[in-house]
């Protein structure tokens, strides 16, 4: 009988603790997943990739760059720092403008979000409509990424003599073959031909009787230089360092603009290409091919960023920017804050460096 007792007593108090330790015990809610909408969390997986590809992209153009014996300067490739910088001014905008759209989706001022997004689809497009403008002014003197469209040699040599007389005799083919009578325009050209032509013979004479002489490799620098001169003194330094111009200051002959001269061309310094723009003449810019290759596969693949953006930017212009598509907005925001980013690293690499 104690025996049952004992047991009764023993159930009733497990059931009694069982229960207080229900009602007691702490209550958890357990998030099924990351505590952030699915679309943001695929937004930065998408940026981490990204992030990775520039990465890599930035690292290799540095190693290229520091490493490079020559590098052309800014002003030899036509390359503006204060465009450069207001096209950097204009994308910092951009990324202001998008951060207020979210802010007045937030609030449900679908209408303001959407002129703030407006805003921010002008702004992407000027920068892009002054970065075509600076593609334009490289096309127009010949700088490509690669030929056959590039017109630029790392070093003046016999290759480069030898694609100067290609495109000399291609010009005066193609103005002789227009008929037995010339006009003035064309007479005056053939003039021009027949001038650079007489530097290249002259520089190819030398060159086949002393080949290895300082002499040949001057008489090809100053073929190059009087078609594309150089704008400072550190360009010559480089080419010497290089190996594209005899050393001990042989190069201080090769640029019209380290000689006292009275020529207007010459003290603007203006070469054959500048003076006569239908010759589109090979230049020589060392380390140059290099310089437009990375050029324009960085602000290449940047620009191609900011169309996809801009491509979404005007997407959104059809959708009521409401409290229910902040998250949409931010997602969009995230992506151009990345690009602007980017940016940010590319102009003081590209301009200033």
């Amino acid at each position: 009988m104690e025996k049952k007792r004992t047991a009764s007593f023993d159930e009733k108090t497990k059931a009694q603790i069982k229960h207080m330790s229900h009602e007691q015990a702490p209550k958890f809610r357990y998030q099924p997943a990351l505590p952030i909408p699915n679309g943001k969390t695929c937004l930065w997986l998408f940026l981490s990739t990204e992030i990775m590809f520039f990465a890599g992209l930035i690292g290799t153009y540095i190693v290229l760059r520091f490493g490079a014996i020559a590098w052309p300067a800014t002003h030899d490739v036509h390359l503006s720092e204060p465009i450069g910088a207001f096209n950097t001014f204009v994308l910092i905008c951009s990324s202001v403008t998008i951060v207020l759209a979210l802010e007045a989706a937030k609030l449900n001022h679908a209408g303001k979000a959407k002129g703030y997004i407006l805003l921010t689809l002008l702004l992407g497009s000027v920068f892009l409509g002054v970065k075509g403008y600076e593609y334009s002014q490289k096309f127009a003197h010949g700088i490509y990424p690669m030929k056959p469209h590039g017109l630029v040699y790392d070093k003046a040599d016999i290759y480069y003599s030898a694609a100067v007389r290609l495109r000399l005799n291609d010009l005066k083919t193609k103005i002789t073959s227009a008929g037995a009578k010339l006009s003035e325009e064309d007479q005056g050209k053939i003039g021009v031909i027949d001038r650079v032509s007489k530097m290249v013979d002259e520089a190819d004479a030398v060159l086949r009787t002393q080949p290895d002489s300082p002499e040949a490799r001057i008489k090809i620098m100053e073929l190059a230089y009087t078609i594309y001169p150089p704008h400072d003194h550190e360009t010559v330094e480089q080419a010497a360092e290089a190996g594209s111009i005899p050393p001990a200051g042989a190069g201080a002959r090769l640029v019209a603009f380290q000689q006292p001269s009275n020529n207007a061309a010459a003290e603007s310094h203006e070469g054959l290409n500048d003076q006569y723009h239908w010759l589109k003449l090979p230049i020589m810019i060392p380390g140059g091919p290099l310089w437009a290759s990375t050029y324009f596969l960085l602000t290449g693949f940047h620009a191609l960023h900011v169309l996809v953006g801009l491509i979404v930017f005007f997407l959104l212009l059809f959708v009521t920017l409401d409290r229910r598509r902040a998250n949409l907005v931010e997602n969009i925001g995230l992506y151009w804050h990345f690009v602007d980013l980017v940016w940010i690293f590319l102009f003081p690499l590209l301009y200033l460096f």
